[in-house]
């Protein structure tokens, strides 16, 4: 079998978690099946990757952090290309694939938040996924979707038939490899002092709930408050959000510490008593499993996929009820028992989740595509 891998959206670093998808699950493919044949199609912004080096690489003529470039590239380019590399299957893994091409399409949908929560992204992206994302599902032989609740979501909103639906959930990667940076350096960094530390690692986006979360800490007695660290990129809502934590008073309890590097991040996992994830929606949710991973009790929104991630190695809450989410911090950092039963609970729940496992599934949908 000769596979195409769709990564023309993979612009190196840029691309969130569908780019760590794609770079954990291309060596796991290799290892799963090594007959066959992988051709990844990429960007000019991913020339010289490393990723490049571990298929047969083509490069598409276009630059993807153009997205009007990206959609050219997937929807003119692409096509002809795949047909040149004589791909048996095209295996799109971000959402939208190219409409036409003689081969079996395979796409993975992540979620449909371009349109349960479209404020979410601004502007043209939304626009495009109004559009492509339906009919990428309608054209495809057979759809990857991450989660249940994603696969629930395409039926729903999208009108796909279940049966042409395969549920892949994702995986964990490799054991984390940085050196944590030392606890002390990180509390006098940031000014944490000796106070217990919450962590939610997230994008600055309205439907990762934040703002919610700020209410809740400011629930919370000033005098047993926690500090609520919030690394992750920095986007147009994050300013709501300093503005937010300001009305509440509760400015001087929360770090807003935007991208930081691997070091710093093992670092604040080792260090968090909690670890808050209040999400309105998640394709998959996956920041929940890497906490659970590295011994973090979790508390987490029950919404979307995050109730099947989770499953009971956290406690869940409304997270659209601040009082849910403050009761539930408060229990993570006062109830002893209730901790450590969910950092064991939850390094179990995460070994559940690999990679390998998510490249047998992904194979088994190829083989559908074929039939």
């Amino acid at each position: 079998m000769r596979v195409g891998l769709n990564l023309i959206f993979l612009v190196p670093g840029e691309t969130g978690g569908m780019e760590v998808a794609a770079r954990e699950l291309i060596p796991a493919l290799r290892a799963a099946a090594p007959e066959v044949e992988l051709v990844g199609f990429f960007n000019r912004e991913a020339e010289g990757d490393p990723l490049t080096e571990a298929v047969e690489a083509v490069t598409v003529p276009v630059r993807a952090r153009n997205r009007v470039e990206w959609v050219r590239g997937e929807q003119q380019h692409l096509p002809r290309l795949a047909r040149r590399a004589g791909v048996d299957v095209l295996h799109s893994l971000a959402s939208t694939a190219p409409l036409w091409g003689r081969f079996a399409r395979v796409v993975t949908i992540h979620d449909l938040i371009y349109r349960l929560h479209p404020e979410a992204h601004q502007g043209l992206r939304t626009r495009g996924m109004q559009v492509l994302v339906p009919l990428a599902a309608r054209r495809a032989r057979r759809i990857v979707a991450v989660s249940h609740s994603t696969r629930d979501d395409l039926v729903r909103h999208l009108r796909v038939p279940a049966a042409k639906i395969d549920v892949v959930p994702q995986g964990l990667g490799a054991q984390p490899h940085a050196e944590p940076a030392g606890a002390r350096a990180l509390r006098d960094r940031h000014g944490l002092g000796d106070r217990p530390v919450v962590l939610s690692v997230s994008a600055k986006r309205p439907h990762k709930n934040l703002a919610r979360l700020l209410e809740a800490l400011a629930l919370l007695p000033a005098e047993r408050r926690p500090a609520l660290v919030l690394p992750g990129y920095a986007t147009w809502h994050e300013a709501e959000l300093r503005e937010r934590a300001g009305a509440l008073g509760v400015a001087g309890d929360v770090r807003f510490l935007g991208w930081v590097d691997a070091a710093e991040l093992e670092g604040l996992y080792a260090l968090a008593d909690a670890f808050a994830f209040p999400s309105l929606y998640e394709g998959f949710g996956l920041p929940v499993l890497e906490a659970m991973r590295r011994g973090v009790p979790v508390a987490c929104s029950k919404r979307s996929s995050l109730p099947e991630v989770a499953g009971d190695a956290a406690l869940l809450f409304d997270p659209e009820s601040p009082a849910e989410i403050a009761s539930a911090i408060e229990t993570l950092l006062t109830d002893r028992a209730v901790a450590d039963r969910l950092r064991e609970a939850g390094r179990a729940r995460a070994a559940r989740f690999s990679w390998a496992q998510t490249a047998r599934g992904v194979l088994a949908s190829y083989e559908r595509a074929l039939e």
